[in-house]
């Protein structure tokens, strides 16, 4: 009997040394990740997206939380009705962008021109699509900021277009400067919203109501610090990029 606790305790232990390899392991690929402007949109993104699942999930009704009931509130959060496809589609398109300045930074300063363009052509892309959304929304100023003004600053950045007449030569990038102040209004808007629901919550308010802002703050967060790690190509690519 004493036998069989003390196998029973060394397979525990070696069950929870693999557990704790496995978190590890992945922590470290996660950490890889972050290295180049890549890796902090797709964390924004994938936060914003498992944040939304999560949400809702969260507002089925008691004892709707079967595999049919998440699996149900999922597909209707990702494709429920046209603007929940054009959010989930610009968000797949973020992700794809997101890839391909991670591979573009793999190896540090300078990055692959090539990809670096072909994420900044992506992530035009991505937000006309955003745009549409938030127009299904609603929301015709973030439409016009987010999305219309986030994609020109991505496809002249993808382009290399010639900045506005009496842009100062010496400040950084114009069109990488539009995608960070496309963010502005929507920053703007997720903390005024949270202010309000601090303001006026009540016993019956939902966490949600006031967790999913804080969220949006650490997605744009992340986002931002891509966007300004940007900022120095390619106005310091003087010697070729690796191949």
């Amino acid at each position: 009997m004493e036998r069989m606790s003390i196998e029973t305790t060394l397979v525990a232990r070696h069950d929870m040394a693999a557990a704790g390899a496995t978190v590890h392991g992945i922590l470290r690929q996660a950490g890889a990740r972050l290295v180049g402007p890549g890796g902090y949109y797709n964390a924004g993104n994938a936060l914003g997206l498992a944040a939304g699942i999560a949400v809702a999930i969260s507002a089925l009704p008691e004892g709707g939380m079967g595999v049919g009931g998440v699996l149900g509130a999922t597909l209707a959060y990702l494709g429920g009705d046209p603007t929940a496809l054009a959010l989930t589609g610009a968000t797949a398109i973020f992700f794809w962008s997101g890839e391909c300045y991670h591979r573009a930074w793999a190896n540090g300063f300078p990055p692959i021109e090539a990809l670096n363009r072909r994420g900044d052509f992506l992530s035009g892309i991505g937000a006309l699509i955003l745009g549409l959304a938030l127009l299904g929304l609603g929301q015709p100023i973030l439409a016009a900021t987010a999305g219309l003004l986030h994609a020109l600053g991505k496809f002249g950045s993808a382009g290399h277009w010639r900045p506005m007449p009496g842009w100062q030569g010496n400040w950084p990038n114009f069109y990488r400067t539009l995608v960070l102040v496309s963010r502005v209004p929507a920053i703007l808007a997720t903390i005024l919203g949270l202010i309000d629901v601090l303001a006026t919550r009540t016993a019956a308010t939902p966490s949600s109501a006031w967790l999913m802002p804080l969220v949006f703050l650490g997605c744009y967060a992340f986002w931002c610090r891509a966007d300004l790690m940007l900022f120095d190509w390619p106005a310091k690519t003087a010697e070729p990029a690796r191949a």
